[in-house]
Formats: structure tokens, sequence, C-alpha cells
């Protein structure tokens, strides 16, 4: 089981950087991927490249090269890194959207997990923009600059970021925000809330990368408050004798099992595939990204309860089961995959015709044909590599 995700991964990843990557404006040592395939002039020329769609880019190919370490691997995250600074202009903070730099921080951080490197110089000031972006009156972050809507996308992975970083009080303000705010009656987590002139305005959009980002900060606001608590991994909550660290930790521990289990029950076919459907465009990444943080629970959560370890296994069922279905529902185009936008239904054929996604007030929307979008792709494979970290650790799926 094994092996056949983590072949299926660099496939993968093969079809991504054939069809995708390319130099940066013919510079040497750069790379970017291709936001449409097949593709216009204008994606050729990197007129449109949309930067947060990179930055998921750069995650998968830490994911590739975490699960096997290669030289090719490594260059390419290198020439990625740089293509990006180069194409920004004016370095990476130079974006109104506090969502996209939360995304670029955390791939732009992962990279350390990659042998022989580390952090990139330039994503600490990145991590530093976006601490300085919370809005005095929320105390939350805001969409982007000189904006009155504040929601999930962005605040869930600042979360993270801070709670990787060290900043777990702020994680913990950012994520208390979230349930205080936008959990509907079935237990999933709404957009966010706008602020008008006769008050705030809740957007009741349920989208999957924001049941994802606040799985992820969940997760990793337990960890931590595990490591200050002095456990080991694995060692049970009982070694802790404070009684208020206990119910803080379990607080946290308890809204994450709940998201999961509203997410299996009202964004998954029986069989546990992920059956949201969000398009191309950038929604095209939106599964992609509930399927990385449900990953991270199967491997992460703690072990040492019951209803945890029974957590684990509904977050690796839903990892498998959308893998196999998104698989088993692929082209091929010169033996390698191109995934489907659906994930329950067999994928289009991509082709040069009909109108290609545009960005519109902050949004890409999708291309007439879904797949034919960066995004699609990129979902797929994340899904992918998600199967392959899931199925090393001797998860199963049998239907």
């Amino acid at each position: 089981m094994q092996e056949k995700w983590a072949h299926r991964a660099d496939l993968a990843e093969a079809a991504i950087n054939e069809r995708h990557a390319s130099r940066l404006w013919l510079l040497p040592r750069t790379n970017l991927a291709v936001v449409a395939w097949p593709p216009t002039t204008k994606d050729k020329i990197f007129l449109r490249w949309h930067y947060w769609w990179q930055a998921h880019y750069l995650d998968c190919l830490v994911d590739a090269a975490v699960r096997r370490p290669t030289p090719t691997r490594q260059q390419r995250i290198r020439q990625t890194l740089r293509g990006m600074r180069i194409r920004n202009l004016r370095g990476l903070t130079a974006n109104r959207y506090y969502d996209d730099k939360a995304w670029l921080a955390l791939a732009g951080a992962r990279v350390q997990e990659v042998r022989k490197f580390r952090v990139p110089k330039a994503i600490r000031p990145l991590e530093n923009n976006i601490i300085a972006g919370a809005d005095n009156l929320t105390g939350v972050l805001p969409w982007r600059t000189n904006e009155t809507f504040y929601n999930v996308p962005t605040n869930g992975p600042a979360a993270i970021m801070m709670a990787r970083t060290d900043r777990l009080e702020q994680a913990i303000d950012l994520t208390d925000w979230i349930f205080d705010n936008l959990i509907n009656e079935q237990g999933l987590v709404m957009d966010g809330v706008r602020l008008r002139m006769h008050g705030p305005e809740i957007v009741r959009d349920i989208h999957p990368y924001c049941q994802g980002v606040t799985l992820g900060a969940c997760l990793e606001i337990s960890e931590k408050l595990r490591e200050r608590a002095g456990l080991e991994p694995g060692q049970s909550i009982t070694g802790i004798d404070d009684a208020e660290k206990v119910e803080h930790l379990m607080l946290w521990v308890t809204r994450l099992r709940e998201l999961v289990h509203a997410v299996a029950k009202d964004m998954a076919t029986p069989a546990g595939v992920i059956d949201a459907h969000t398009g191309g465009g950038d929604g095209g990444l939106f599964k992609g990204i509930l399927v990385r943080y449900l990953a991270e629970i199967a491997l992460r959560l703690s072990e040492d309860t019951p209803l945890n370890r029974a957590t684990r296994k509904i977050a690796a069922r839903l990892v498998l089961a959308s893998a196999e279905s998104v698989w088993n529902h692929r082209l091929e185009i010169d033996g390698l995959p191109v995934f489907g936008a659906d994930w329950t239904t067999d994928a289009n054929l991509p082709r040069n015709a009909g109108v290609v996604g545009t960005s519109i007030a902050g949004a890409v929307r999708s291309s007439e044909i879904p797949e034919r979008d960066l995004s699609v792709q990129l979902s797929g494979w994340m899904l992918i590599e998600a199967a392959a970290r899931v199925s090393a650790a001797g998860y199963t799926y049998n239907g």
C-alpha cells in the first residue's frame, strides 16, 4: 500500500512539473507553475501567476522532497522560491492579501523539513508582516489591507503559523474568534464576518479549506499545549497535574474531534470521499487544503485516548477514500494523470478552448473546464501526497 501511493505521488508530481513548471521570463535558476494547461500566452509569460497558488505548489514540492529527497527536488524548491521573489517584484511582503501571505509563510517555513534546507531569509519578515496586520478593533486579521472583512481562510493559516513559531497566545486568540463567531448548526466552520454600518454580517458559506485550516490550528495549538505541559509524544493527559491545563488542552482536542466528525458527516459520501463541489479557480485548492490537515491529524493527534484514536482513523479514512476515488476517476495523458475537479466523477479533458479563469474582486474564477486550472491539479497532487503519508503510517482503506 505504501509503495502504491508513493508511486502515484511521483506520477502526480511529474504531471505538474511536466505541464506547468517553467522558468520565469527565461531567467536561469528560476521556476514557477504556469496557472493553466493548456496555457494562454498570458499564462506562459506569467502575466497571471496567482501568488497563493504558487505557495501551494511550493508546499507540494516540499511534500515530495520530504517523502524522498533528491537533488532535483531540492533544486526545484530553491528555484521556485527565487521565482516567487522575482515575480512579486517588491519582495514577498508586497501583497494586500493576508491570506496569500499566510499560505506562503506556512509553505516557506516547511522548507526546513527538507534535508540541507533552512527557513529562507525572506520568510521571517513575511511572518512579522502578517502578525503586524492584526486589526486593533477586532484583534484578528482582515482579508486584505483597508478591508472590513475578517475570514477563516486568512486567520486559520495565520493561527497555524503563529502556533508553529511559538506565538501560542496569538494563535489561540485567532482560533477562539473562529469558534466564538463562525460555527454553524452542523458544527462546520463558516467563511467570515463582514462589518457593515448596521453591524457585523456573517458570511455563512461553507468551504472545505475553512474546515482544514481550523483543524490545523486546533492540532497545532493542542500539540503546543501538550509540549508546555511537559508531555512526551503519546503520553497520556493524565500525566498533567494541573487541572486548568488539562481543561484547556481538552477544549482544543474536543473542538478538533467534533470538527472531524462534522466533516465526515456533512462533507463526505458514505464511503468517505470528500464531495464538496468547489470547481476550479481558487476553489480548486479548497479540498486539497482540507485533506492536508486531515492527514496531519491522522499522523500527529495524540493517541492517548480511545476518542483520539478513533478520530485519527476517521481522518485517515477520509484521506484514503478520497485519494482512491480521485485516482480511479483520473484521465491519463502521455502516461501522467489529470485529476478531476469533482472527486466523485470522471475528470474532464482540459482543452485549449473556452473561458480561462480570471481574477475578479480579489478572487480567481474557474476556467470553463476546471481541470485546466493549476489549482485543481495541485489539489489532486496534495491529496495523493497526503495518502502516501497516511499509508506509510500503516493506515489502509478497503472501501
